[in-house]
């Protein structure tokens, strides 16, 4: 039997998954014991040097998602923004993403292009509750029912909760608010008891939720997965950071390497070893010396 999906880990119990943007990411993640990762549309976008504007396109997030996915076979859960267009876009865009080996993904009922709404002082732009529903429609119409999709309501309050019942009705297996959707833990149990599926939610870097929702209030809210979609941009980014600057203000690399991972750690975490195996196995043995 093949590992299992990310609906049927969900089903189980809470799930983390962290925010991963290329080969590199998904691989550390796999290794270090996750069961499910995110296609992280924040970092994805950060890692082209952009805000998270829906400035790229969606060949180039789709790009991102082939080569997490073929860095790592973990159940992957996708951003995929807004569709990228209405509701018949929105199912092209929910089929290639599938296609790409996606098990799980998000889509939010913003006007396009979205904005991230913690980066952003006014509440956002949302499209219509019917154009919502019936994107939510084509996309569940278009892709396997084994694939989890997740509807995500950037409104607030009680329209909140009337546009997540209305996206469950149309075909959503879990519903996403976000950061800014509900300011209590109350609020959000009592999303869960009125849409009547799972919630997904992102423990975003710095928000009210990454500090408050521990895995009891998680399980106390219906929270069955949980993004950890900006911990890993962080971490790195603040390492790459003071790295450059210690080596331009003219420390010594040598000095700078110290406190690094050591390059020996980084062949083997890589896969070197594996790939040398492969080379004295098929290739003739002139070539592997």
């Amino acid at each position: 039997m093949g590992a299992p999906s990310l609906k049927d880990l969900t089903s189980r119990g809470l799930v983390y998954a962290p925010g991963v943007w290329d080969g590199l990411t998904a691989r550390l993640a796999d290794q270090a014991g996750f069961s499910a990762l995110c296609a992280s549309g924040f970092a994805v976008s950060a890692a082209l040097g952009l805000p998270d504007a829906e400035l790229y396109t969606m060949s180039e997030n789709l790009q991102a998602v082939r080569t997490i996915h073929a860095a790592s076979k973990l159940p992957l859960v996708a951003d995929i923004d807004t569709g990228y267009g209405n509701a018949v876009n929105a199912a092209r865009t929910a089929t290639a993403f599938v296609d790409a080996g996606v098990q799980g993904m998000f889509m939010e009922d913003q006007v396009s292009p979205k904005s991230c709404p913690i980066c952003v002082g006014d509440p956002v732009d949302l499209i219509t509750e019917e154009e919502a529903t019936g994107k939510i429609r084509a996309v569940r119409d278009s892709i396997p029912d084994e694939v989890l999709l997740v509807a995500r309501t950037d409104a607030r309050g009680d329209e909140a909760l009337h546009r997540a019942t209305a996206y469950v009705d149309a075909g959503a297996d879990m519903i996403m608010p976000v950061t800014k959707t509900f300011t209590t833990v109350d609020e959000w149990a009592r999303c869960h008891d009125e849409v009547g599926v799972p919630l997904m939610a992102t423990l975003t870097a710095s928000t009210w939720t990454e500090r408050e929702f521990t895995p009891e209030v998680l399980d106390q809210i219906g929270v069955r997965l949980a993004l950890l979609p900006t911990q890993i941009l962080m971490s790195v980014t603040g390492a790459a950071q003071e790295t450059l600057r210690r080596l331009v203000s003219g420390e010594a690399p040598a000095e700078v390497s110290a406190d690094a991972m050591p390059h020996h750690e980084f062949v083997d975490l890589i896969g070197f070893g594996e790939v040398e195996a492969m080379q004295r196995k098929y290739l003739p043995t002139e070539r592997t010396r």
